[in-house]
């Protein structure tokens, strides 16, 4: 199959706006005008409950995962993580939702899973923990994404999980990472304040004092 379809694919299928159809559809609510405003996982988690989160958290992940497997099923001359990035770009910047979408945490998860998982399951690792310490999606994010550019670049020369330095999965997964963390701007100021929105678990061990 053409390359640029295949990009066209992956960038249509990042696009779908699943916390915002789902809300819409199913609670015939939407949630841009609520909690946070945005359209990923974790405002779904918070204005819809814990069902339409994790319904919106698996498809918004299977959404790169299917990205990175069509070149693989169909064939194309580019690597397929470099049709996942598409994917994110899409749930970033969804063609159906006014270009304005969600945090690329959950796509983006997705991609690894897809390409390397036992990469994505090191990191899911660290997420979780630290998410546990925190209580914190967000804080949680910026964490992965910083411990994921840091082991980039050490893992493989050890060998360990990364066995070999490649460029092109160096860059994009840089490029991922710094999306994550430039869409978690505003969360870093709340942060900063003491005053971002946790989840009902863990241990807030930066005391944010905004309710669970």
């Amino acid at each position: 199959m053409n390359s640029l379809i295949l990009i066209i694919i992956a960038y249509l299928l990042g696009s779908i706006p699943t916390g915002l159809w789902i809300g819409k559809i199913f609670y015939h609510k939407n949630i841009r005008e609520l909690g946070s405003g945005n359209t990923g996982t974790t405002n779904t988690f918070r204005v819809l409950g814990k069902r339409a989160g994790t319904v919106t958290f698996l498809i918004d992940m299977l959404k790169g995962t299917l990205a990175v497997l069509l070149p693989i099923w169909f064939g194309t001359e580019l690597s397929p993580l470099l049709i996942g990035f598409f994917a994110v770009l899409g749930h970033t910047f969804p063609i159906f939702a006014g270009f304005k979408g969600g945090k690329a945490v959950a796509t983006s998860a997705g991609v690894l899973l897809g390409f390397t998982p036992i990469y994505c399951l090191f990191l899911l690792a660290i997420f979780t923990s630290v998410l546990f310490l925190t209580s914190m999606i967000s804080f949680s994010s910026i964490a992965v994404s910083v411990i994921g550019l840091v082991t980039l670049f050490i893992f493989p020369a050890f060998h360990f999980i990364l066995r070999d330095y490649d460029w092109l999965f160096t860059l994009i997964v840089s490029g991922l990472a710094l999306i994550i963390i430039t869409r978690h701007r505003e969360n870093m100021v709340r942060i900063k304040n003491q005053e971002e929105s946790l989840v009902p678990f863990g241990l807030n061990l930066t005391h944010q004092k905004t309710k669970k």
